[in-house]
């Protein structure tokens, strides 16, 4: 199984992982990494899509020589799959999503990441990220960050089933631009995605997943970055300040990816970790 893991900067510790390393961006990467600004490619909007901009790059470039359907993934510098056994000492409370523990050096780390297909996969189209909880967020932050939404609906400070993908959305990424991006979207999705985010309280989050079926995989990426360049139309990609609005596109990539896969596609769900190896010291 080939396993690429994408970064914005070059960083040694990922060759030691045995993973594809994959530099996006426009920066110099070392001649061993795939870079993402050759051939047909969108890097020079990586300010605004960060690691979706290698998604098209695999797209355009890549996932045709996958002539037999052999199982792929794509994580990142900061997250990556593991094997299953880890899934109950994995915490994903309490701002420690991915957490394993703090003794999770490079050596470590290359010996629990999944870099073969498992068997639990084999009725499965795509495996992603096991979900995580958007809701339980403070009284005070809601306050602060969802005042809008507080104002239409005043429960949503009490009532943790209303603490919804939209509603984080609208918190931490512009009240209304999930609303302006749905409507974007072709009708056989723009109810369903509707309803998907205003009614799911967690997420398969960072834009990561494995799959062995080829034209699934591209009938996703199709649809993904026809709805994205429509989106551009409202938020562009030169106005868009701070960090919740300057990846929009990613952010928006990151809910429809679990929606369109679990709409079209078996998918199944796998253990993660975060650990920025960039930060691990040799």
């Amino acid at each position: 199984m080939k396993v690429y893991s994408i970064t914005h900067k070059p960083i040694k510790n990922l060759e030691r992982l045995g993973l594809i390393p994959v530099g996006v961006g426009l920066k110099q990467f070392p001649k061993n990494y795939i870079i993402d600004n050759t051939e047909n490619n969108i890097a020079h909007k990586n300010e605004n899509y960060g690691e979706i901009t290698f998604h098209y790059w695999f797209w355009k470039n890549l996932i045709d020589q996958n002539l037999n359907n052999e199982w792929f993934g794509i994580c990142h510098y900061r997250r990556f799959f593991v094997n299953l056994k880890y899934q109950n000492q994995i915490k994903n409370t309490g701002g420690k999503q991915g957490f394993l523990d703090n003794n999770l050096d490079i050596d470590r780390l290359k010996n629990i990441i999944q870099k073969e297909p498992a068997p639990e996969w084999k009725n499965k189209d795509v495996v992603l990220c096991e979900p995580s909880g958007v809701s339980g967020a403070k009284k005070m932050k809601i306050i602060k960050r969802g005042f809008k939404s507080l104002i239409r609906d005043p429960s949503i400070l009490f009532n943790k089933n209303k603490h919804t993908l939209k509603l984080h959305f609208d918190m931490f990424h512009g009240f209304g631009n999930l609303d302006k991006a749905i409507s974007q979207l072709p009708q056989k999705d723009k109810s369903d995605f509707k309803e998907y985010v205003a009614t799911k309280t967690s997420l398969s989050a960072n834009c990561m997943f494995m799959s062995n079926k080829t034209e699934i995989v591209k009938n996703f990426y199709e649809d993904l970055f026809e709805w994205l360049f429509k989106c551009e139309n409202f938020f562009g990609l030169t106005d868009l300040k701070g960090y919740g609005l300057q990846r929009i596109y990613t952010f928006l990539t990151e809910r429809y990816m679990p929606f369109w896969f679990e709409k079209y596609s078996k998918v199944g769900y796998w253990p993660w970790v975060f650990s920025d190896i960039s930060k691990i010291k040799d």
